[in-house]
């Protein structure tokens, strides 16, 4: 039995690294591995926290063409000019920081190196896959959808800083209402069809295409409640959305 999990970078690295998390992670994982010798993971890593402050830090240069403070261009004569495929870029790499360090944690039962492309991987021999962002276009969501189609998964549990998805931000709207059951017709007009470097979204535009022309089923839940992932994984009740 294989289980995807797009492992949100909000959770693992929301400004540094979440360490009591991951511990607790670990742990959890562990225990469903030696708990069910045929359960497999494959962990696919976001870029949270350190994509972010390096998109943000790209993005306020590109602003202001590379000027310095006192008005002198930082470091050459041409202006800065934001690209969404650097963005993109810098977010991936965010990725793969995380993702190294997720395998390093996973230890003896990761064997083989991090996934960055997802349409070009070798026969899953251990018991845990972990894997990145590939290239620009899209978010680490839509990698493990290709991983879920390529190990033949039923579904990918999406971890993130929210519980569910709701009918608008609940941050901005006190009148949102959280969702139990969505279509993917129905999520990916919330959503829209295109994708921008660090778009605000339960689950990627172009990921959510692929994943409803699958047929595959998302759940969306909090990534740091881990006794509701727990509940997910043994098939019980549990509190979130799921999309399908």
């Amino acid at each position: 039995m294989v289980t995807v999990i797009s492992l949100g970078g909000s959770i693992v690295a929301p400004d540094g690294v979440d360490v009591p998390f991951l511990k607790n992670f670990y742990s959890l994982t562990k225990e469903c591995l030696e708990a069910d010798e045929k359960r497999r993971f494959i962990l696919v890593v976001g870029g949270g926290g350190p994509a972010r402050a390096w998109q943000n830090a790209y993005r306020e240069i590109a602003a202001s063409g590379g000027q310095s403070a006192g008005g002198q261009s930082a470091g050459g004569t041409s202006a800065v000019a934001f690209k969404d495929e650097e963005a993109d870029w810098i977010g991936v790499m965010a990725t793969r920081l995380n993702a190294q360090l997720i395998k390093a944690i996973m230890g003896d039962w990761c064997t083989q190196p991090v996934i960055t492309d997802p349409s070009r991987v070798d026969p899953f021999v251990g018991r845990v896959l972990v894997a990145a962002g590939w290239k620009p276009g899209f978010s680490s969501d839509y990698d493990a959808v290709l991983l879920a189609e390529r190990f033949q998964a039923d579904m990918v549990i999406n971890l993130s800083n929210i519980e569910q998805v709701y009918t608008d931000d609940p941050r901005k709207n006190p009148n949102a209402k959280p969702i139990g059951t969505i279509s993917w017709t129905d999520f990916r007009a919330m959503v829209g069809e295109e994708w921008t470097p660090g778009k605000n979204v339960p689950f990627d535009p172009i990921a959510s295409r692929h994943a409803a022309k699958l047929g595959l089923k998302v759940i969306c839940a909090a990534g740091r409640d881990l006794p509701n992932l727990r509940l997910i994984l043994d098939g019980k009740p549990f509190l979130g959305t799921v999309i399908g």
